[in-house]
């Protein structure tokens, strides 16, 4: 899974603060076929804000790294105020953290946000949003793992698009850039496809496709981690998914929790309203006790997802692996199940 592999087609080839009231009215983005805003493309020299939502990064070579990897993307890093604290394993605070998040969309110099790194902690956060500044400040947000909350928040209560994709302090792969760049700053709308494996041996394991249903669906990409994700129902902060297409990953769960999990999804109604499903990478998702008389991975996917009836396959290149491509929540796409492909059907960025 953390193999090298080949450039895919991408254009270019609390429980008290969750009892808070939720704040004045807002205009929820609870259909899913509503057209979300699209926040302005990057460009050479812009200003973006450094933000950490959940965990810490307290080492100043690290931090040092981070702004050089933002500089190297020709851009302006802007930190928050508390990058850098610490409160337990949380960056701070969760009012600290929120503060950064809403200090970010209300400059006006900041053209994008990146969170540094994932975790666990977004979801403390969402009650403390100013989400009136947020919807009136279309930014891009990007990051993945625990940075699903914020994503999914964002589909819900903001109505923009936001980008699942490497956060700052990711390893930031050739492949990873090439995916990146032209969906952020060219507003191309690539097509990704499987990855071709570099293994030696005569049948490569990387970039397989296993389609658990065959044929094409369209709808808007909502989702990313399956357990940030699931943590979110019951809450205000998850969007509609109706007619939507399902994009999960994981990492370090054990085949029966991912099946818990979408176990929850079904039950929770959002398994029977999506229109197809892609499952990405689930690094290290094996669990330690004997292997015999367990279900493997893949037979927890079929026996989910094949009755759906709906298009769904897994192997996409999302989630914690170095190379992954950056996909654009909330903006519709196109699954073809048999050939393992998402291609994006409207520009993510204006």
């Amino acid at each position: 899974m953390h193999s090298r592999r080949d450039a895919i087609h991408t254009g270019l080839g609390l429980a008290a603060a969750l009892a808070l009231p939720l704040g004045p009215a807002f205009a929820q983005s609870s259909r899913s076929g509503a057209a979300m805003r699209k926040p302005a493309r990057l460009r050479q020299g812009d200003t973006v804000g450094l933000v950490e939502p959940a965990g810490f990064t307290d080492d100043t070579f690290d931090l040092a790294l981070i702004r050089q990897t933002v500089a190297a993307m020709g851009l302006v890093p802007k930190v928050a105020p508390h990058v850098g604290s610490r409160f337990g394993y949380l960056a701070g605070k969760d009012r600290e953290r929120a503060e950064d998040l809403n200090a970010m969309y209300a400059d006006k110099d900041v053209r994008a946000v990146f969170a540094i790194r994932g975790g666990w902690g977004s979801a403390r956060i969402l009650p403390y949003l100013d989400w009136a500044t947020i919807r009136a400040n279309p930014k891009l947000l990007i990051g993945f793992s625990d940075i699903t909350a914020l994503h999914m928040a964002f589909a819900a209560r903001a109505g923009f698009t936001t980008i699942h994709g490497p956060t700052a302090a990711s390893a930031w792969t050739e492949f990873s850039w090439n995916a990146f760049r032209p969906l952020v700053f060219d507003a191309q709308t690539p097509l990704y496809g499987p990855l071709k494996g570099s293994e030696d041996r005569l049948v490569q394991r990387g970039g397989q496709v296993r389609t658990f249903r065959p044929g094409k669906a369209s709808g808007r990409l909502l989702g990313g981690n399956l357990t940030v994700l699931t943590a979110l129902m019951g809450t205000p902060y998850l969007p509609s998914f109706d007619g939507a297409i399902l994009f999960i990953e994981d990492t370090n769960e054990a085949e029966y929790r991912i099946d818990r999990m979408l176990t929850q999804l079904a039950l929770g109604g959002v398994l029977r309203r999506v229109a197809g499903v892609v499952f990405g990478q689930c690094t290290d998702c094996r669990g330690n006790g004997p292997s015999f008389g367990g279900f493997t991975l893949s037979e927890v996917l079929k026996q989910h997802l094949e009755p759906l009836g709906v298009p769904a396959f897994q192997g996409a290149p999302i989630g914690h692996v170095p190379n992954q491509v950056s996909i654009p929540v909330g903006t519709r796409a196109e699954i073809d199940a048999e050939a393992g492909t998402i291609r994006i059907l409207e520009p993510a960025v204006a």
